[in-house]
């Protein structure tokens, strides 16, 4: 097994290296092989002009990294899990989810320390579907501002004063040191995180029984099975990353899951919510569980809701 080598398939960006170091490390204790990190750029790296949801399609952060793991150019894939789309090209599987980080939204502001406390009219950085609606929903009175780039990037933007406030994802934040940064931990009864969010998956050959057996053994059930739940519900949406769906699940002892998801339209105005509390033992029993959540979620008005999105009707 030592003398294995081993290609891991990451983004080039300082989140996605820390992750891929983060795997690497890990096999490298448990196995002794040394990883190689290959850095490829996505769709979603090369496009900075514009929002992702005005560039349409799914996979914009794992289509070419995909596309190498299928020429066996790298052996395993490291994603953020909020990143995946539902379906996977044919011959690939997600072998493992890592133990999640803390799955919330946080608020960054220099001036400003809840989102609460922000002033009628405030800026707020976002290019998240999701996290605006949400925002609307709670406040109508702030404006929103596209903002792309990296962590440090929107960090940066925001203390040029482009912003007044950013929303990021609390995990990523803490993985690269800016923890301190946080001036609150926004609650998931106002902002559900999306679906996978704080997760790390791990993508490889179906084929590939070798790293399957590597990739496994670095898994968290708790967190496969929340996530699978979650993807459940992608699923049965038919949802990307890029249209307002949040999705939550935990796994807790003795198998006993509680998954709520929820879609909203662009302006806050509109929401359809549903909650699953049930006793699951595997991944294929919560990923049918999320499916039959979001087909009550379809059932509620998440169709239409999503079609006017999708066609730029808001």
């Amino acid at each position: 097994m030592s003398t294995k080598r081993l290609k891991i398939g990451s983004r080039g960006s300082e989140l996605a290296l820390w992750q891929a170091r983060h795997v690497a490390g890990k096999i490298r204790e448990i196995s002794g092989i040394e990883p190689e990190i290959v850095v490829i750029k996505t769709t979603g790296d090369v496009i900075l002009d514009r929002q992702l949801s005005e560039v349409g399609g799914k996979g914009l952060f794992v289509k070419e990294i995909e596309e190498a793991l299928l020429k066996k150019e790298i052996d395993l894939a490291v994603h953020s899990m909020k990143d995946v789309p539902a379906f996977l090209p044919e011959g690939l599987t997600l072998a493992a989810t890592l133990e999640r980080e803390d799955p919330r939204d946080a608020f960054l502001s220099p001036h400003f320390s809840s989102l609460t406390s922000l002033p009628q009219n405030a800026r707020v950085g976002t290019s998240s579907l999701r996290r605006l609606a949400q925002i609307r929903e709670f406040r109508n009175d702030l404006e929103f501002v596209p903002l792309r780039g990296n962590v440090g990037t929107r960090i940066r933007k925001m203390n040029e004063g482009v912003v007044d406030a950013v929303i990021l994802a609390g995990a990523g934040l803490k993985r690269l040191g800016h923890a301190g940064d946080i001036r609150e931990w926004i609650s998931p009864d106002i902002m559900l995180p999306a679906i996978g969010q704080g997760a790390l998956g791990l993508e490889i050959r179906e084929e590939d029984e070798t790293t399957g057996n590597l990739a496994r053994s670095l898994s968290d059930r708790p967190t496969h099975i929340a996530v699978a739940a979650e993807r459940g519900v992608l699923k049965s949406l038919n949802g990307g990353c890029q249209v307002p769906i949040a999705a939550f699940a935990v796994w807790e002892s003795p198998g006993h899951l509680i998954l709520e998801g929820r879609v909203l339209n662009l302006a806050g105005t509109r929401r359809v919510r549903a909650i699953s509390r049930q006793s699951i033992r595997s991944e294929e029993e919560a990923q049918q569980v999320g499916i039959e959540l979001g087909s009550r979620l379809l059932a509620e008005g998440a169709g239409e809701i999503l079609d006017s999105i999708l066609n730029r009707h808001p």
